[in-house]
């Protein structure tokens, strides 16, 4: 009984963050799910009432954030992929394949089309909406953001709204290390070189490169491919 005792100590201490993320994963589905974690945690509401749960929200925000780096690194195509659909309630259509090690924010904001492929440590700030289309390949290092603090603000504000969004379509190609800013459209098929800087849209079919990124060429209209989906279970 005692080596029974001790064997549950130790994994309690080994596990706690697993064991307290299976309490809470409910919790967590419920609130993304109806979209108020966001909008409570930054309420602007300062009744006591308000402040209370902005409080819990904030709380609870921060907590997603740090499990979120953790369900990154789990070594399973297939736990992660059930943890992101249905605990963090990302819309994503059939066989989407998320690699090793992103960071996701605002996971309920984010929308992936079907066989488009996450690829390692990608940083995906949806806070504002990210849409990606079907076919879609983002290589490793990616890096797409929709909030962003403005200069010209006396209090370094975030003057941010859903017009910050960041939409990418069908078979478009980012390669490894680019970020895309704010508020930027990428048409089908585009394609951006990699560590290329995107600020502003990519027309459809077009080849961009540099800081920031600018047209070099078109790519082929004719595209067919489809990506396969596999996954199989492990990394």
């Amino acid at each position: 009984m005692i080596y029974l005792i001790l064997l549950l100590c130790f994994s309690l201490l080994l596990w706690w963050k697993w064991f307290l993320f299976l309490l809470l994963a409910w919790p967590i589905r419920s609130i993304k799910k109806h979209d108020l974690l966001w909008e409570r945690a930054n309420s602007q509401d300062r009744t006591f009432l308000n402040r209370s749960i902005a409080f819990v929200f904030r709380h609870i925000e921060w907590y997603v954030r740090y499990i979120d780096f953790q369900v990154g690194l789990i070594p399973s195509f297939a736990v992660r992929d059930f943890i992101y659909r249905h605990v963090f309630c990302v819309q994503m259509a059939d066989k989407v394949v998320f690699h090793f090690g992103a960071e996701i924010r605002a996971h309920e904001r984010l929308c992936i089309g079907e066989r488009s492929i996450i690829g390692d440590r990608a940083l995906l700030d949806a806070r504002n909406g990210i849409c990606i289309g079907k076919n879609v390949n983002l290589s490793s290092g990616i890096q797409i953001y929709t909030e962003q603090h403005d200069h010209r603000s006396p209090d370094f504000a975030c003057n941010s709204d859903e017009s910050f969004g960041v939409t990418i379509g069908d078979r478009v190609w980012l390669g490894p290390g680019v970020i895309v800013l704010h508020s930027v459209h990428i048409g089908e098929g585009a394609v951006v070189a990699a560590g290329a800087v995107v600020t502003k849209d990519v027309p459809p079919y077009t080849i961009v490169a540099g800081v920031p990124a600018r047209a070099i060429g078109e790519r082929t209209h004719n595209l067919r491919y489809q990506f396969s989906g596999d996954q199989g279970w492990y990394y």
